[in-house]
């Protein structure tokens, strides 16, 4: 094999023919010996220059470079300037030709959008022109969203920067209603977006002819209050919309404070006086959604209501639980919502769970603490009645129990020991064989 090949990328030799075994030709002459001259040269100094990348610009062959008359083929190489030579002064055969620049333009990958640096203008109230104010907004308040545990550490800085933004009154009226439909769509968030509400009413700087952050709000809200009839008779979402409204404004209710410079702050009396009218309406259509709305609101608000409407001496809670047990006996609502109205009715009657002195634990006994039994271990009699700690008769039945489990039998005496124990009840037979037979084998393996 005569043919010639590259040994490494951009080196190559002429084959050798084998005459002898690690021995070889070349031109049918012999291989040079060492010390013979320069005229001959060694066999690995006759290759090539390294091959020059295939990304490089063209090669053109420069004849000027190669000894006349030496017989050594031209050399290859760039007919450009180096890129680190001077001006004018042409690179050696590994001279690099660069296109880079500092005046190229920028590169950016596929489906990237650069950063926009954007220029902040004095009387400006964005930094960024290109964002609305409802995607701001919205940016905020699916933040708090998924993260309620930051509301404390960010919602100060949120009303700054929403100070800046909010200066008319139709961005103010903008701001309202995007939280409003954030509070009453998305679930969850209603306890989150009361609490904005609440923070904004006092901390927001700008106000309208038609009023303040506040003022907006409960206009908002008006609104769907008086179409709380045409909810009920409305399709299975705008029910479900008006459901999130009342849960929403029970929030509001619990969080939004009046503030006053002759006293403490105060809750919004006509949020209290709404909240009794949805109640009426929800249990005026007594189906399974209505029911379950106005259960969830009642555990939520129920015992503020109740100290409410006792310190003015109303008994609108006690209108309520009357027709809560009205429903249960008479409605055609599922068995799983009467069961959730009976557990209302139940949670009443222990005050909403409350414990209004905080009394120790070795001093908690079932008349100052109503969860006295709550962690009580359910016996049952031996007709499976249930009955607690809390039951009247616990001692006797209790004992009932005591003496059918044959728990403590009359051969324990009150001072009385093992030694006194008649055994009545003899061994089964096979039983008694069976255990002897154990025994036994058990020796017979020691």
């Amino acid at each position: 094999m005569t043919e010639n090949f590259d040994r490494a990328p951009g080196a190559g030799w002429n084959r050798l023919k084998p005459s002898s075994p690690g021995l070889g030709e070349q031109d049918g002459s012999r291989l040079p010996k060492t010390g013979e001259g320069d005229s001959k040269a060694s066999f690995f100094n006759q290759h090539e220059p390294l091959r020059q990348p295939r990304t490089s610009p063209p090669l053109v062959e420069n004849n000027n470079l190669s000894g006349a008359g030496d017989g050594r083929r031209n050399i290859k190489t760039h007919a450009t300037q180096s890129y680190y030579s001077t001006p004018g002064q042409m690179g050696g055969p590994l001279a690099l030709n660069s296109r880079l620049s500092v005046n190229a333009p920028e590169f950016y990958p596929k489906n990237y959008t650069p950063y926009q640096e954007s220029t902040y203008d004095e009387g400006s109230s964005s930094y960024y022109p290109e964002v609305t104010l409802a995607e701001m907004v919205q940016e905020f308040l699916n933040h708090l969203n998924s993260s309620p545990a930051s509301f404390d550490l960010e919602i100060e800085s949120i009303t700054a920067t929403l100070n800046e933004w909010v200066t008319t009154e139709e961005t103010l009226e903008e701001l309202v209603d995007l939280i409003y439909k954030q509070s009453t769509s998305i679930p969850n968030f209603a306890y989150t977006g009361a609490r904005i509400c609440n923070y904004l009413s006092h901390h927001l700087i700008t106000s309208s002819p038609s009023g303040n952050f506040r003022n907006l709000l409960l206009r908002r809200c008006q609104t769907d209050f008086e179409q709380r009839e045409h909810a009920m008779k409305a399709n299975e979402a705008t029910q479900k919309k008006f459901h999130s409204y009342v849960l929403f404004l029970g929030e509001l209710y619990l969080n939004l404070e009046v503030r006053s410079r002759k006293g403490p702050p105060t809750r919004a009396e006509i949020l209290l006086s709404a909240l009794k009218s949805l109640m009426d309406t929800l249990f005026s259509h007594p189906v399974d959604g209505n029911l379950i709305c106005a259960v969830k609101l009642l555990k939520l608000t129920g015992s503020v209501l109740e100290d409410t409407w006792k310190a003015s001496r109303k008994t609108h809670m006690d209108e309520l639980i009357q027709r809560i047990e009205n429903v249960v006996l008479d409605a055609s609502c599922s068995r799983d919502v009467k069961q959730m109205l009976l557990k209302l009715v139940e949670l009443r009657s222990s005050n909403w769970g409350r414990v209004h002195a905080a009394s120790a634990s070795s001093e908690a006994t079932p008349d100052n603490d109503p969860n006295y039994f709550m962690n009580e271990p359910t016996f049952y009699t031996a007709d499976g009645t249930p009955f607690t700690a809390a039951d009247p008769d616990y001692s006797e039945k209790y004992q009932e129990i005591l003496d059918r489990e044959n728990y403590f039998p009359d051969f324990f005496e009150e001072n009385g020991s093992a030694e006194d124990y008649d055994d009545e009840d003899e061994m089964d037979p096979e039983i008694e064989e069976a255990f002897e037979k154990f025994c036994l084998e058990s020796e017979m393996r020691k």
